[in-house]
C-alpha cells in the first residue's frame, strides 16, 4: 500500500480508536464510492461565556463562536442535545458544525479544492497543502497555544513539512505522556474467532501454516453456521483506500513492522509487492480458494459489506488492522456474541523469525486537523484546541464526566460501575453522551495523566480487568495472559525514521504516480492469482511481475529513501 493510502487509513484509525477508548473493555465506515459529503450538525443555542480558550488558568472572556469542521470519515450525527457538546458550548463558547464524509474522500476533497471554499477545520491531506487550502500553524501555536506547544514539544521538528518547514497539521495520536501500557491491541494481525480457539483447546499458532490449518480444521467440522449459512474460512478486503488487508501481510510474515508498501533494512527501503516472500502468502490464499475456504466475494465487497459479513459471525479468519473491523465487533458484543469476536496472532513464516506487529507509538504525522485559509478567526480556533488539550478536557472527552460516566475511589483511581460500562457499549447512548467525532481528530494525551490515571479507561489496569467479559477472562486465563497485547512480542525501539508510510510522496509527482500504479497493478493481478485454477497460479504471478516491471518503481523508491535519510539526519537529534 502506498504512503498516501496509508495516511488515509490513519485518519479512519482516529475514529475507530476514539470509539475503542470509551468501551469498557478498551477504551470510520466506507460509503459506496459515489457522491461527496453531507452535513451533519452538532449545534445548540448555548450562549457560551467565561470560555477558557486561551489555555489553563487564563480566565479570558470570549464571545461565542461557531466553528465549522469537515470530518473525513462517515459517521452518525450526534443528537442535538448531546451532553458533551453542550458542555463545550457552555464552558468554551464554541458551537461545532461538523460535516461527515459520504462517498470517496479524495473525490470530496477534489470538489472542495475546485470550489476554493473550506470549513474552518479540515481533515489532514497533503493535497490541501499543495492547494494552499490550509495555513501554517507554528506561529499561532507559539503565540496563543502554550498547552499545545508543550504537548508537541518532542515531536515539533517531525511535524514540520520537509519541503517548506511549516506545520500544517496537529497530530491526533502518538504523543505519549507519563507511562504507556496498552491492554488493547488495535493494530495489524491475523485474526481468528474465539470459538475456534476454544474448540481446539486454545492453541497458539505461530506460523502461517499452523494458523491456516486451524481454519481448515474448523470449517471441516462446521461447514455451516448455527443459522444454516455457509461458513467462510478466510476473507480479505481491498475496497477504496482500504487495500492494506490484502497488500500488507507479507512484510509482517518476514518479521518487519508496518512500513506500508515497503520493507526497510538498515534505513533503505525495498518494495515487496512482487518479492518471493510475498508470492508465498498469495499462493496460500490460492490454495484456500481452490479448497473452497476463501471468500469468493472478497474482491467485490465494499467496506460496509465486509463489516456486515464479519458481524454475521460467518467469517473464521482474516488479516486486518483491529481498528478497521472494530465496528463489526461492536455489533457482535452488543448482541452478546463474544465467541464470534476475534483474537489477533502475530504470524511469521517460520519460528526462527521474531514477530514485529506491536510497535511503539509514533506521532501520527500528516493527520488530525488543520486550519483552513477561510477560517475567520484562526486565533480563536487555536485557543479552543489549546483548551481541549488540557487534562481537564481530556478527561471529559476520554472518561466522561465524574459522577456520571465514572467515579473516583479513595486512592484517586478512576473506575466505572457495571452500569456505566454497559452504557459505553451502547451506540445510541454514545450519540447523546460522547463527543467521539471531535475527539478522534483533535490532539490528545495518551499514556497517563499527572494524577497517575490512564488517559483512557481501556488502559486503566483495574478498570480493564473488571470490564472483561467472562468469555474473554476464560480465554486469557487459558493462555496465561492478562491483556490482548500479551499475544505479541514486546516491540523494540522504533528506528528514527519509522514509519515509512508517513512519507509524503507529493501529489502528482513521479513517485506518487508510481505508487498509485503499483497499487492498481496489485489490485488487478492479485485477485486473478488468488482465484486462479490449480496449476495456473504461477502463470498469473509471472504476468503480475512483468506488469510491475513496467512501472517506474525507482522513482517511488528514490523519494522514500531520500526521505528516510532526511529523517535520520534531522530527527536523530530530537
Amino acid at each position: 500500500m502506498t504512503g498516501e493510502k496509508k495516511r488515509r487509513f490513519w485518519r479512519y484509525l482516529s475514529i475507530a480508536l476514539a470509539l475503542m477508548m470509551v468501551l469498557a473493555a478498551c477504551s470510520g465506515k466506507s460509503g459506496d464510492g459515489g457522491g461527496s459529503g453531507t452535513s451533519g450538525q452538532e449545534t445548540g443555542s448555548g450562549t457560551g461565556n467565561n470560555g477558557n480558550g486561551g489555555g489553563e488558568g487564563t480566565g479570558s472572556e470570549l464571545e461565542p463562536i461557531t466553528i465549522t469542521a469537515f470530518i473525513g470519515a462517515p459517521q452518525q450525527t450526534p443528537t442535538p442535545d448531546n451532553r458533551i457538546y453542550k458542555k463545550i458550548r457552555d464552558e468554551l463558547g464554541v458551537t461545532l458544525e461538523m460535516e461527515f464524509l459520504v462517498g470517496d474522500l479524495q473525490q470530496k476533497l477534489g470538489v472542495m479544492i475546485a470550489g476554493g471554499e473550506y470549513p474552518d477545520l479540515i481533515t489532514a491531506d497533503t493535497k490541501l497543502v499543495a492547494a494552499k487550502a490550509v495555513i501554517p500553524l507554528e506561529d499561532l501555536i507559539e503565540e496563543h497555544a502554550p498547552n499545545l506547544r508543550k504537548h508537541f514539544a518532542k515531536a515539533w521538528n517531525r511535524m514540520k513539512d520537509s519541503s517548506d518547514g511549516h506545520i500544517y497539521w496537529l497530530p491526533n495520536y502518538g504523543i505519549i505522556h507519563g507511562e504507556f501500557k496498552p491492554t488493547w491491541y488495535s493494530g495489524p494481525a491475523f485474526w481468528i474467532q474465539k470459538k475456534v480457539l476454544k474448540e481446539f483447546g486454545y492453541p497458539k499458532p505461530k506460523t502461517l501454516d499452523e494458523f491456516m490449518q486451524l481454519v481448515r480444521d474448523y470449517v471441516a467440522k462446521h461447514p455451516t453456521t448455527e443459522d444454516g449459512q455457509p461458513t467462510i474460512g478466510y476473507t480479505a478486503l481491498a475496497s477504496d483506500w482500504r487495500t492494506f488487508p490484502l497488500l500488507n501481510p507479507p512484510e509482517h510474515l518476514i518479521g518487519h513492522p508496518n512500513d506500508g508498501g515497503v520493507v526497510v533494512r538498515d534505513g533503505v527501503a525495498e518494495v515487496f509487492a512482487v518479492k518471493d516472500y510475498a508470492k508465498r502468502y498469495y499462493q496460500e490464499l490460492n490454495n484456500l480458494y481452490n479448497e473452497g475456504l476463501f471468500d469468493k466475494e472478497a474482491f467485490v465487497q465494499n467496506y460496509d459489506q465486509y463489516l456486515a459479513k464479519l458481524s454475521s459471525g460467518r467469517v473464521v479468519a482474516m488479516f486486518d488492522q483491529h481498528w478497521n473491523f472494530q465496528p463489526a465487533e461492536d455489533n457482535l458484543i452488543a448482541e452478546g456474541r463474544i465467541l464470534d469476536t476475534y483474537v489477533g496472532f502475530p504470524l511469521v513464516y517460520d519460528t526462527s523469525i521474531r514477530d514485529w506487529y506491536l510497535d511503539r507509538p509514533v506521532p501520527n504525522l500528516n493527520n488530525g486537523f488543520g486550519i483552513s485559509k477561510d477560517a475567520k478567526d484562526p486565533v480563536r480556533i487555536i485557543k479552543f484546541l489549546d483548551a481541549l488539550i488540557t487534562e481537564e478536557w481530556q478527561k471529559i472527552l476520554s472518561w466522561g464526566e465524574e459522577g456520571i460516566d465514572y467515579h473516583v475511589d479513595e486512592n484517586g483511581r478512576f473506575y466505572r460501575t457495571p452500569e456505566q460500562r454497559a452504557q459505553q457499549e451502547d451506540p445510541t447512548w454514545k450519540l447523546a453522551n460522547r463527543a467521539d467525532a471531535l475527539f478522534g481528530y483533535i490532539p490528545k494525551i495518551e499514556g497517563t495523566f499527572s494524577d497517575g490515571n490512564a488517559t483512557s479507561p481501556g488502559n486503566q489496569p483495574e478498570e480493564y480487568f473488571e470490564s472483561l467479559k467472562p468469555e474473554d477472562r476464560e480465554l486469557l486465563e487459558a493462555y496465561g495472559y492478562k491483556t490482548w497485547t500479551d499475544f505479541f512480542s514486546p516491540p523494540p525501539e522504533n528506528p528514527v525514521y519509522y514509519p515509512a508510510w508517513q512519507i509524503d510522496l507529493i501529489d502528482g509527482s513521479e513517485a506518487a504516480i508510481a505508487g498509485q500504479q503499483m497499487t492498481d497493478t496489485s489490485l488487478k493481478y492479485l485477485p486473478q492469482a488468488i482465484m486462479a485454477k490449480p496449476g495456473q497460479f504461477d502463470a498469473v504471478w509471472d504476468d503480475y511481475v512483468k506488469a510491475f516491471e513496467k512501472i517506474n518503481v525507482q522513482a517511488y523508491l528514490d523519494r522514500v529513501n531520500e526521505q528516510l535519510q532526511w529523517r535520520i539526519e534531522n530527527w536523530s537529534t530530537e
